[in-house]
């Protein structure tokens, strides 16, 4: 496994993205960024803010020599957060923020375009005041080759606050016949309890 594979898995580990989202077995190979419209972006565990987050972000694979298959290929993904309602206390674990499949390398490189609009529209994270540091997870899948599209009626198009708790990304990949072969991770500190 390359370094830069090698630091992706050390990094799930360290906050234990490994084993409480992804599972042990996981060995990564695409590395991809997210960047919100603001320039910021997750790095492996950053601190970024609520208001940092807020739109929806773009998406780029930054594998520096994509393999015809992987330009060929298409993508789902989802960003969850394991910590719901808070790391020491988590009920919904995981709340569901984001699911869009169809995702397609650009022609152009490293850039990743939008086929189809998200299953789960995209929400901020929130979390709750007092509730501590939350992890947020993208989980990268390769779709089957065949084609993919989540079935009407699923659990994914659930898009009120209730609708996404207590989902988990991996069985929801496997169910799907989806390969995990990329995460990225940042945190949030949520505000003080009001006192």
């Amino acid at each position: 496994m390359s370094d830069r594979f090698s630091n992706v898995v050390a990094s799930l580990k360290r906050e234990d993205i490994i084993p409480d989202v992804v599972p042990p077995s996981f060995a990564p190979s695409v590395l991809f960024s997210i960047v919100w419209p603001n320039g910021k972006e997750p790095v492996l565990g950053n601190y970024l803010t609520r208001e940092d987050t807020l739109e929806e972000p773009d998406i780029n694979l930054v594998v520096p020599d994509v393999p015809k298959a992987a330009q060929e290929a298409t993508y789902t993904l989802v960003l969850t957060d394991p910590d719901a309602p808070s790391r020491s206390g988590p009920k919904y674990r995981q709340f569901r923020h984001w699911v869009i499949t169809g995702l397609k390398v650009a022609s152009e490189g490293p850039s990743v375009v939008k086929t189809k609009p998200s299953t789960t529209p995209y929400r901020a994270p929130g979390p709750g005041a007092g509730s501590g540091v939350h992890r947020y997870a993208f989980l990268l899948f390769e779709e089957p080759s065949s084609g993919f599209a989540v079935p009407e009626g699923a659990a994914e198009y659930g898009a009120a606050l209730e609708e996404r708790r207590s989902w988990n990304a991996v069985d929801f990949g496997t169910k799907y016949g989806l390969k995990l072969v990329g995460a990225n991770f940042f945190l949030v500190q949520a505000a003080p309890a009001a006192e």
